[in-house]
């Protein structure tokens, strides 16, 4: 009877040793559920520093490129201020240019329509006659052209030399072509209307016949 508890509590001692063999090594081996969880965490933390990272990187590209913008409007905005301070610029010269114009051929017009009375009174000066009362009439013209010609002068009216001069296309228009001897070619032999200059315009052309 003593034997049989013998092999009773051999056979109890048996069982539980490898029992607490398997419960040390359950207890030595890593649990899984905890390195998952781990692992998902650091998943978790990976994305969402990823995320960061992205919307960082897209909020710096959005900056730069509304920065970019600016820079260009700004640059668009000067420009059209250069351009419309050059365009004002422009306009006032132009005004005074034409302002000054203006003042400086202000006579321009009195003088054309005086040049006709000047060439007719010049036509009757050269009349030739005996007759005393048409000379006294002569005499009184002669007065009245040389004051005219004073006005026109103290305007800036000047006559253009041209008989005995090289022909000139930009104050003379050639009406005939004759040939003479001793004269060379181009040169102004007689002066058929006389020509004016208005300070540095010319007020009409000299109508000339030029040798051949």
């Amino acid at each position: 009877m003593m034997s049989e508890e013998t092999n009773k509590t051999t056979e109890t001692a048996g069982t539980e040793k490898p029992a607490a063999e398997e419960t040390a090594k359950q207890a030595s081996e890593p649990k899984e559920p905890m390195q998952e969880d781990k692992s998902a965490k650091k998943e978790k933390k990976k994305d969402k520093k990823e995320k960061k990272e992205k919307k960082a990187k897209k909020t710096k590209d959005d900056s730069a490129e509304v920065i970019q913008k600016l820079q260009e409007a700004l640059k668009q905005a000067q420009d059209d201020r250069a351009r419309a301070y050059a365009d004002a610029e422009n306009m006032k010269k132009r005004l005074q240019k034409e302002a000054d114009n203006a003042k400086k051929y202000r006579f321009q017009d009195a003088a054309l329509n005086l040049l006709p009375i000047v060439d007719s009174m010049g036509m009757a000066l050269n009349v030739q006659t005996d007759n005393e009362e048409i000379k006294n009439y002569v005499k009184g013209f002669e007065m009245i052209y040389r004051q005219l010609q004073q006005v026109l002068e103290n305007e800036g009216v000047k006559e253009i030399e041209a008989e005995g001069k090289a022909f000139d296309h930009n104050t003379m228009q050639a009406l005939m072509q004759e040939k003479q001897e001793g004269v060379e070619s181009g040169m102004v032999i007689e002066v058929m209307q006389k020509g004016y200059m208005l300070k540095d315009r010319i007020l009409r052309p000299a109508l000339v016949k030029v040798s051949e």
